[in-house]
C-alpha cells in the first residue's frame, strides 16, 4: 500500500488509447515494418485532414521536420534564423546543421511565446545591416499559441517566411483555425512525452503540395527518378516506420479526449492554487485554445519566501517528477555570442520565466489521487515558507 502512496509521478508519459495495437498488428501480419507502408500515409492523410491542411510528411523527429522545413526556405551557411529563445533546444539546432547563425527573440507576457516588439527591433536592426533572416521559427510553448496574426503581419512585411513549432501544440487553436497552420510550414513531435506519441516521431505540414512534394524526396535519401541509386543532392533518412505511423493513428484518434483531459488536469490545478500568494499560472491569450500539454506557473520568491529551484528539490524527495521552464537558448553555452533582442530593453521576459517558472506533473493519465499528492506538496512548501509566525507574548 505504501509503495503505491509513493509511487514516482511522472511529468507526462505515455498515454496509450488501447486502439494502437490494431494498427501495429496490421503492420506486422502484412510485413510493412519498415520506414513507409499504409500506415504511413494514412497517419499523413489523417493528420492533414484534422488540421484542415493540404499535406503532411511523417518523419522521425520533430527535429528533422525543422530540419527540412530550414532546407525548403533555402537556409544555408551563413544566413541567419530568427528563432523563439524560450524553447527546447531542438527548436535551434537545425538553424546549426545548415551552418546557418541563429538569432534569438525574447519572450512576452501574455503567452510566454515570441515577442512582436522583440521581432520587429530584430527585423529593423537586419534590415539596417542588409542583411534579413531566411526565416523565422515561432514556437508554441507549452501548447499556447504565439500571437500568430501580429507575428505573421511583421514576416508578410519583411517577407520572410515563418516556420511554426507546433511541437508541444497539437489540439490547441488561436481564432478557431488548428495551431502547426498559420506558418509556411508547421511541425509537430510525437515524442514519448507529448500530447500523442509514436515513441518518436514528428510531422511536417504545409499548404505547399510541391514543397512537401520535395520535403518528402529530401527525406527518403533525395532518390533521384532512375533504373538504379542516383543521388544528385543531399537527402536524408528522416523517414517515420509504418509500425510507428500505426501507433500515431491509434493515438490520433484519442487527441480531442486527451486535450480535454489535459485542460481538465489544469483547471484542478488552478481551482487549489491560484489564489496562493506568489502563484501566477500561464496565461491563455483571448480568442486561443491552449491544450495544455504541461500545466506551468510562476514562483515569486519575495511572496512566497522560496525558490523554483527549492520546491522542486522537495518534489524530487517526494517522488514527484517536476521541471524548471525551459532555461532560454541565449543563455545556452552551445550559443554563447548569439545576438538576442529582448522584449524591453532591460527586462528579459524569457529570463524571467526560467528563473520563477516550474512545469507540474501534467500526464492526460494522471489519477485524482496522483494530482492532489502534487497540489498538497506544493502547498505544503508554500505554507511552510509563508507562515507568518506568532509574536512572542511578555
Amino acid at each position: 500500500m505504501n509503495q503505491i502512496k509513493n509511487k514516482k509521478i511522472l511529468l507526462s508519459p505515455p498515454h496509450m488509447s488501447g486502439n494502437e495495437w490494431k494498427y501495429i498488428k496490421d503492420a506486422i501480419e502484412t510485413n510493412w515494418i519498415a520506414p513507409l507502408g499504409p500506415n504511413v500515409e494514412a497517419f499523413e492523410k489523417e493528420m492533414a485532414s484534422y488540421l484542415g491542411i493540404n499535406e503532411a510528411l511523417a518523419v522521425n523527429s520533430g527535429t528533422a521536420a525543422i530540419h527540412l522545413a530550414l532546407r525548403l526556405c533555402g537556409v544555408k551557411k551563413g544566413d541567419i534564423v530568427f528563432c523563439s529563445t524560450l524553447t527546447f533546444v531542438a527548436s535551434a539546432n537545425p538553424i546549426l546543421y545548415q551552418g546557418a547563425e541563429p538569432v534569438f527573440i525574447d519572450s512576452e507576457p501574455e503567452t510566454w511565446n515570441m515577442s512582436p516588439e522583440a521581432l520587429e527591433k530584430a527585423f529593423k536592426a537586419a534590415m539596417l545591416s542588409g542583411n534579413l533572416p531566411k526565416a523565422v521559427i515561432v514556437v508554441n510553448l507549452y501548447g499556447q499559441s504565439a500571437k500568430m496574426e501580429e507575428i505573421l503581419a511583421i514576416c508578410n512585411r519583411y517577407n520572410v517566411p515563418m516556420i511554426e513549432d507546433a511541437a508541444e501544440s497539437l489540439g490547441s487553436e488561436y481564432k478557431e483555425k488548428k495551431s502547426g497552420t498559420f506558418g509556411k510550414f508547421g511541425i509537430f513531435s510525437f515524442n514519448g512525452n507529448k500530447i500523442i506519441t509514436t515513441s518518436g516521431g514528428g510531422m511536417l505540414v504545409s499548404d505547399d503540395t510541391d514543397a512537401i512534394q520535395k520535403a518528402r524526396f529530401l527525406a527518403t535519401q533525395a532518390k533521384d527518378a532512375a533504373p538504379y541509386y542516383e543521388h544528385s543532392e543531399v537527402g536524408y533518412n528522416y523517414r517515420m516506420s509504418n509500425i510507428l505511423a500505426g501507433i500515431g493513428r491509434g493515438q490520433l484518434e484519442v487527441i480531442e479526449e486527451r486535450v480535454k483531459a489535459k485542460r481538465l488536469i489544469f483547471l484542478k490545478y488552478f481551482k487549489e492554487l491560484a489564489n496562493l500568494p506568489g502563484i501566477l499560472f500561464m496565461p491563455e491569450l483571448e480568442n486561443t485554445l491552449s491544450n495544455r500539454w504541461l500545466t506551468t506557473l510562476t514562483i515569486d520568491d519575495k511572496l512566497t519566501g522560496i525558490t523554483a529551484v527549492e520546491i522542486l528539490e522537495y518534489f524530487a524527495k517526494n517522488n514527484i517528477e517536476a521541471r524548471h521552464v525551459w532555461k532560454p537558448l541565449h543563455l545556452q553555452p552551445l550559443f554563447k555570442g548569439a545576438k538576442y533582442y529582448s522584449h524591453h530593453e532591460h527586462t528579459s521576459i524569457s529570463e524571467t520565466l526560467f528563473m520563477k517558472g516550474i512545469c507540474l506533473p501534467s500526464g492526460s493519465n494522471i489519477s485524482s489521487h496522483e494530482q492532489m499528492r502534487v497540489i498538497e506538496s506544493l502547498k505544503k512548501t508554500l505554507t511552510q515558507r509563508i507562515e507568518i509566525p506568532h509574536p512572542i507574548s511578555g
